[in-house]
Order: structure tokens, then C-alpha cells, then sequence
């Protein structure tokens, strides 16, 4: 037998109705900010990730699943979103579309690297992209945007948000972190030390113990911001406050990629165990110009679909199930058979849910398939039924029955 991939996960036909309803909050929730969604390829070539995400990210050193297609081409499976986006923004010319562009996609993402909570090394992605706006107002909309989405699945969460400057803030604040570093090189981890020539930013965001103690006293980026990026920061959050939304400034928030520029921001939960992020993002403002566009100022999040149906099943959200089979029709003897599934047919096509036995079960193992698929009704046929033209309609949920006549099934049912 051959198994399923290390980090990898089905979602059975019982459990898909938990994704749909999430997926359906999710685009209902963005039809209301006015954002259309888009698709872009599961794999781009490897490039994309090397000049968008960042050649000093884990993703890319450590986590992308990049191969050789029979061109001699280096290929990547999408690690995030947000690049894939930009490339289709310039590759299509969304650029004279109406600005600001809103967009949003569900997507399966690849990492590798251990399998945890929530975090798949093939996981599934909400994110938005917003395009054209150089106001904190629209990051507050992007944010805003994903709390109502955690809203409106009855979770608990907690916001955090940082500034992490332009690049002209950004140079001051990295010399301070390596001037902070520099004598405590010899308790970090080896890539820690790398990070320090490279990009000292990064250590910011290291998980290793000893490195986040030290962490912990390390210079706050919020000291060292630019009179505009300050001014931006500081009207995010008067915008936030409008919005009644309630915050907590913290400034190790670095997020994993290179391109943020200005707001970041995190969706933060304890209810599976530890304080974990379910959702993140950030401003970009130099990303569309990096891979090779014009300037054009960027704004987005994801989130992670996987940790999110966790988080519901920790907080007891209860999921409704609106998916079970309107109407059974149980049936013995062939006449009674062939009843069934004409009026399975007719009770389709006027877009009501049906089912009919196939396999020649008795009519109590029939009984017990329709309670097992969660039938809220059915309709028992025999030689009887067909001989008098009526039948007995039975509700699941209390066992009361509605006698009727056999033509009349499909009109019982529309009302």
C-alpha cells in the first residue's frame, strides 16, 4: 500500500462540509469589502520566490519545494500568496485597472518543514491583496477584513501590530541590532550568526530558545522610525481605535518574509496551548517594483485554513451541517424501485438534496443508511404505495409522518 506523504492530510467526504463553510464565510465576508477573487498557478518559477520573499527567509533557504521540470527550468510549489499575486498583477497589467485593486485567494501552500499544528507541509491559505493605496486607512480595512472573517466564525483572537519602516529607518535600526548583538554572537544559533551579516532583522524572528531570551532586550524598531513611517503607524492605529478594534503595539513582530514594509500585523490565539498566529500580514510597498513592475503600493494577509478549523474545534464552535440529503426514498420491489428513482430525479432537478438505495438493502438497514447520512426525511415505497398512489412522508428528527399523494412529493417539498 502506498501511504500518504509526511505532512500531508485528506479531508474525507464527512468532514468537507467544515471546509465549505469556512471557505463560504470567507467569500461572503470578502463580497462585503468589495474584494474578487483570483487564481494563480500552484507552482511559479523558482525566481519569483528568490527576488519577492527573500533569500535570507527560512522559507526560502529551508522550506521551499523547488525541482527541475523536463525544460531544465527551476520550478517551486507556491510557499505563500502574495508573490504569485504580484507576478499576475504585472504579467496581465492590473495595473490600469480601478484602484485600489482588491483581491483575495484560497490556495494550497508548501513548506517543508515539520509537520505541526495547524501548519501542513501542504496547508491551505485565505489571503487578500490590496493594490493602489498608500494610506494606513486601507492596511485598518485589510485588517478589519480579516477580523470580521474571525468574527463571523465565533473566534476569540487577539490583535498585534508593529511598523517595520521603509528602508531608510530600516538601515538605523539594523546597525543598532548589530551593535546589540555583536558581544552575543556565541550563545545564538549558527543561523542566527549568519543572519548578523546578512540580515540582523531576521534574529528578531528566531525560534530558538536561547536566541529569544536574548531577544527579549533587544532594540524595538518602533525607536527608530522615520517621521512618515511614524506618522503612518500612528494613524493605523487612530483608524483601529474608529473601527473600535482593540490592539496591543508589539514590536518583535518582524514577520518571515523580506517584503514588508511599514505595518505588520498578527492574529493571535491561546486556546491550542501555546499563543500561536492565526493570522498574518503586513504592508509592501517595494514588492510589485522588485520582481520587475512599477511602483505600486501593496497591502495584504494570510491565513491558515487548517488552523483555523482547529481553533474552532478548541473553542467548541459548533459547525452547522447543512449538506445532509433532503428526502430519502426507501423502496422494495421493483415498481417501488423504479418510483424511487424517478422521484429521486424529479426532487434534483427542482434543486432539492435526494438519495435512493442502489445496493438492495431491507427496508430497515434502509432506514438506518438514511439516519446515517443524515436525512431529515423519508419516504417509504412498496407495493402498497404504488397500488394506492399515496405515501407516507416521515420527518427524521421527531418521527411524525405526513400522508400524501405519490404525485405530489416533488410540490410537497418545494414549499
Amino acid at each position: 500500500m502506498v501511504n500518504i506523504p509526511k505532512g500531508t492530510k485528506d479531508v474525507l467526504p464527512q468532514d468537507s462540509y467544515r471546509w465549505h463553510y469556512v471557505e463560504n464565510v470567507v467569500r461572503e465576508v470578502s463580497k462585503l469589502f468589495g474584494v474578487k477573487e483570483i487564481r494563480t498557478p500552484t507552482f511559479e518559477h523558482t525566481e519569483l520566490f528568490l527576488r519577492g520573499v527573500g533569500d535570507t527567509t527560512d522559507i526560502v533557504n529551508k522550506e521551499m519545494y523547488t525541482f527541475e521540470d523536463k525544460g531544465k527550468r527551476s520550478i517551486t510549489l507556491k510557499p505563500e500568496g502574495t508573490a504569485g499575486v504580484a507576478r499576475a498583477f504585472i504579467e496581465n497589467g492590473l495595473i490600469s485597472s480601478a484602484m485600489p485593486l482588491k483581491m483575495y485567494y484560497i490556495t494550497p501552500v508548501f513548506r517543508y518543514e515539520r509537520p505541526q499544528a495547524g501548519r501542513l507541509r501542504e496547508h491551505h491559505q485565505f489571503g487578500v491583496e490590496f493594490y493602489g493605496a498608500k494610506g494606513a486607512d486601507i492596511d485598518a480595512e485589510v485588517i478589519l477584513t480579516a477580523y470580521t472573517v474571525l468574527k463571523r466564525l465565533g473566534l476569540s483572537v487577539a490583535l498585534n501590530i508593529n511598523s517595520m519602516g521603509c528602508k531608510e529607518c530600516r538601515k538605523e535600526y539594523n546597525n543598532a541590532l548589530k551593535e546589540f548583538y555583536k558581544d552575543k554572537l556565541d550563545g545564538m544559533c549558527p543561523t542566527c550568526r549568519e543572519r548578523y551579516e546578512k540580515n540582523p532583522l531576521r534574529i528578531i524572528d528566531c525560534k530558538e530558545e536561547n536566541c529569544k531570551k536574548i531577544n527579549e532586550n533587544a532594540p524595538a524598531i518602533t525607536d527608530y522610525l522615520c517621521d512618515e513611517c511614524s506618522e503612518h503607524f500612528e494613524s493605523l492605529k487612530k483608524h483601529l481605535t474608529i473601527a473600535g478594534l482593540t490592539y496591543t503595539v508589539n514590536p518583535k513582530i518582524v514577520r518571515g518574509l523580506d517584503y514588508y514594509t511599514k505595518t505588520v500585523f498578527e492574529f493571535v490565539t491561546t486556546a491550542l496551548g501555546s499563543q500561536g498566529t492565526v493570522c498574518g500580514g503586513g504592508r509592501y510597498d517595494n514588492l510589485i517594483e522588485q520582481i520587475g513592475g512599477s511602483s505600486v503600493p501593496g497591502v495584504g494577509f494570510g491565513m491558515g485554513l487548517e488552523r483555523v478549523l482547529m481553533l474552532m474545534d478548541a473553542e467548541g464552535v459548533e459547525i452547522p451541517n447543512k449538506e445532509s440529503v433532503k428526502v430519502f426514498l426507501a423502496s422494495m420491489g421493483d415498481k417501488a424501485n423504479e418510483k424511487a428513482f424517478e422521484l429521486c430525479y424529479k426532487l434534483r432537478t427542482e434543486g432539492i438534496s435526494a438519495e435512493t438505495d442502489h445496493v438492495g438493502r431491507s427496508f430497515k438497514s434502509q432506514f438506518k443508511y438514511a439516519d446515517k447520512i443524515g436525512a431529515e426525511y423519508v419516504i417509504a415505497l412498496g407495493d402498497n404505495e404504488i397500488e394506492s398512489g399515496k405515501c407516507k412522508v416521515k420527518k427524521m428528527l421527531d418521527g411524525s409522518e405526513t400522508e400524501i399523494e405519490l404525485d405530489e412529493v416533488v410540490s410537497f417539498f418545494k414549499v
